[in-house]
């Protein structure tokens, strides 16, 4: 290891410490001839298979780049597009192989895209997966709308939320929440039977006339 400021071959560990959850060591080294000190860091080589045959190192730098091209005119910043990658390589270095297919790759690719997204992604999805008509399109959107319908629940929308299958016509009730408070509901008992209403004076007795004077004021 050379040394960065006098670029010294030789250089000397004084400390040790894991990184990334494991995944690499970062090592403190001193330079005996300048005395100057600097850090490295220690990763396993996660090598890519090509079609081709030909292998290369894993680059996040080219997964960046590959999906730049599909998120231009998007609202993507760079520091997603370095998180997707991230998220990338986390997923490819968890299966434990040192090896993987290229394709592998772009499969890891396609989900946190989607999240991040669908335009992108069909943009993507587009040339990764070699789409050669609308009906391609048209099938990889309606694997969208399918997705979005499982994520959806009750109360998403506006109106009234609804329980599905627990009530009259198409089988929606209102929830709970959207009944009547009892405070809202008129107290029961208050109203008298239908034809019997009987009105009465603020001190509480009865305005009604007797019958046998409703009699004689008929008949005059």
């Amino acid at each position: 290891m050379y040394c960065p400021y006098c670029r010294n071959p030789d250089s000397r560990v004084i400390d040790s410490r894991t990184a990334e959850d494991g995944a690499a060591i970062r090592r403190r080294r001193s330079c005996p001839a300048c005395g100057r000190r600097f850090t490295t860091q220690e990763t396993v080589i996660l090598m890519v298979a090509k079609r081709s045959g030909v292998t290369e190192p894993f680059n996040r730098d080219k997964i960046v780049r590959g999906v730049r091209r599909a998120c231009q005119g998007r609202p993507v910043s760079e520091d997603q597009l370095a998180i997707l990658a991230q998220r990338v390589e986390d997923t490819i270095r968890g299966r434990g192989s040192g090896e993987v297919p290229s394709h592998e790759v772009g499969l890891a690719i396609l989900g946190p895209l989607r999240d991040l997204d669908e335009v992108a992604y069909l943009r993507f999805a587009s040339v990764y997966r070699g789409f050669e008509s609308l009906a391609d399109f048209e099938e990889e959107i309606a694997g969208l709308r399918r997705e979005h319908d499982r994520r959806w629940f009750p109360g998403d929308e506006d109106g009234p939320r609804r329980v599905p299958g627990d009530g009259p016509g198409d089988g929606d009730r209102p929830l709970a929440s959207d009944r009547p408070l009892a405070s809202e509901q008129p107290p029961a008992g208050d109203a008298p039977p239908a034809g019997q209403g009987t009105p009465a004076s603020r001190d509480g007795r009865d305005n009604r006339e007797p019958a046998d004077k409703q009699q004689r004021a008929a008949a005059r």
